[in-house]
């Protein structure tokens, strides 16, 4: 595939009915389930993607690739992706070299998956020799990827980097990247893939600040090439649900109330120790836009999301997969008000207790309230989010019933009645039945190994045809706008007025310097 192909500009097409999940420039969710399954289900039938055989795809018909961040749900997410025909790995880049100080939720699981994927029962990641990480082991895992299982494709061997930079400077023939980061590098990172009209796909969110994510969005907009952000694909339906509200069931709906158990990973109430940097990261290039500092591997890793710098704190991490389809289906568009909750810490001082005032990272626990104005027929509306443990107040239905909330789920809250729902929206009831009714769930039977590689083969699909599709950076703005609000709020503790109109709090000026980011020296988007 030529890397200078011209693609039709335009968005999906699909249903503008308030009843669908659908926005205006995307398809009905449902649909889209339907798509991935059936794409799902070629891939089965398909014996491994022998090169010659059956699925035979030529390598100047192949959508060339650089895989960006080579940590452990980087490595996870890039063995899916090795058995898409259509795309073939030509860079990895990560500024960390050798599999040491990973962590991951087993430590053998990573390893397990990776000896299966690429036919290597011995496979194992070296380094500190427990859990894989780092761009060798993303090297090696492509590189027998493509001699074990697509032998005979005449691959030459991928080429890891550190520099993200260097990358997009020496790979001259690449189409596209998806981009495995922490959260602070992703607006920076989209950004110079599109500046050099390559496709992208990447992990949320766009940004963990509001402003670059913003422009990251705009020059989406104006740009030929697709895109796509990965927690689209794991979106729920909305389409009971809208049908119950549409149809009075519930009265008019009020609130909308979304909660998780994250964080699963430690936020820190102090800044952290200083440690020696480990032989082979590259610390200057891990911290990427953001000010220099000491390395601290609580930095790093599976912590960095805790951090206001590196993170976008729980409701980035799973409000993505969650909300989205509400935001769409509810027409939610920009809060005016955003009020949070937030635990606090307090340390011991010469004299007595001392509250630590901390804006360097989220807090242990929250709730944040957003208030979304009318829009067209729906009147206005609260959504609430929830994190570190902290649920709604318990309905009386359910209090009546004997049941609790589940640790993560979703109510929409009506002046007439409930609903009640999984966390991304499955199995909704209403509250006024004692029974679930039944829920049509057109991906309970497929493998997720499967659903993932039906989501990669519609990118490779989109790439080919110039047409964006659902979930693409320009379907993200309203998401995006309220996680970095969120983000905001909690950093200054305070309630906020927000003006969309000039990307501006009102309220309390001050805050608004933690929606744009001072971009250290060589990584202001306008100079990579």
């Amino acid at each position: 595939m030529k890397k200078d192909i011209l693609l039709n500009d335009g968005d999906t097409s699909g249903s503008k009915d308030v009843k669908s999940t659908a926005g205006p420039s995307q398809i009905n969710r449902r649909k889209f389930v339907k798509v991935a399954a059936t794409g799902a289900l070629a891939f089965s039938i398909v014996p491994r993607h022998v090169l010659g055989g059956t699925g035979f795809i030529a390598p100047s018909d192949k959508i060339t690739l650089a895989y960006v961040g080579c940590g452990t749900q980087g490595l996870r997410e890039l063995l899916p992706l090795l058995s898409v025909p259509g795309l073939q790995v030509i860079a990895v880049c990560d500024p960390n070299r050798d599999a040491v100080g990973y962590k991951d939720w087993s430590k053998d699981g990573l390893r397990d998956d990776i000896r299966a994927a690429i036919g290597k029962p011995d496979w194992a990641p070296g380094g500190d020799n427990a859990v894989a990480g780092g761009r060798e082991n993303g090297k090696s895992v492509v590189d027998n990827y493509y001699a074990n299982i697509r032998s005979g494709g005449k691959f030459k061997g991928c080429t890891a980097y550190a520099d993200y930079r260097e990358l997009l400077e020496k790979e001259k023939d690449l189409n596209a990247v998806k981009i495995m980061t922490p959260d602070h590098l992703h607006g920076v990172f989209a950004m110079a893939a599109l500046k050099r009209n390559k496709h992208v796909l990447m992990h949320k969110p766009l940004s963990n600040r509001l402003l670059e994510g913003k422009a990251v969005i705009e020059m989406a907009r104006k740009s030929n090439n697709i895109t796509h952000l990965v927690p689209w694909d794991s979106n729920g339906s909305m389409d009971k649900v809208m049908s119950w509200i549409n149809s009075g069931a519930i009265g008019t709906l009020k609130e909308v109330h979304n909660w998780t158990n994250r964080p699963v990973w430690p936020q820190f109430p102090t800044l952290p120790d200083v440690a020696p940097i480990p032989d082979g990261l590259n610390w200057d290039i891990w911290l990427g836009p953001e000010a220099d500092r000491p390395y601290s591997p609580n930095y790093t890793n599976m912590v960095f999301r805790g951090w206001y710098d590196f993170g976008g704190g729980s409701m980035a991490d799973m409000g993505h997969y969650s909300l989205w389809t509400v935001f769409n289906a509810l027409k939610l568009e920009a809060p005016t008000v955003i009020e949070p909750n937030l635990s606090h810490y307090v340390g011991m001082g010469n004299y007595g207790p001392d509250f630590v005032n901390n804006d360097f990272s989220f807090p242990m626990a929250s709730s944040v309230r957003f208030k979304y104005p009318a829009n067209g027929d729906r009147p206005a509306i609260d959504l609430c989010w929830y994190d570190g443990g902290m649920r709604p107040q318990l309905p009386d239905e359910l209090l009546n019933n004997n049941e609790e909330l589940p640790a993560e789920g979703m109510m929409f809250l009506g002046d007439k009645d409930k609903i009640i729902a999984g966390f991304n929206v499955q199995n909704p009831r209403l509250l006024s039945q004692k029974k679930m009714d039944a829920v049509e769930n057109p991906q309970a039977q497929i493998k997720e190994s499967d659903k993932m590689a039906a989501a990669l083969q519609l990118f490779v699909d989109a790439i080919k045809s110039g047409k964006q599709y659902p979930g693409s950076f320009r379907d993200a703005e309203h998401i995006t706008e309220a996680v970095n609000l969120y983000a905001a709020s909690l950093r200054v503790g305070r309630l906020l007025k927000y003006d969309s109109g000039i990307r501006q709090i009102t309220n309390l000026p001050d805050a608004n310097k933690y929606l744009s980011r001072n971009y250290r020296n060589g990584w202001d988007p306008a100079s990579i």
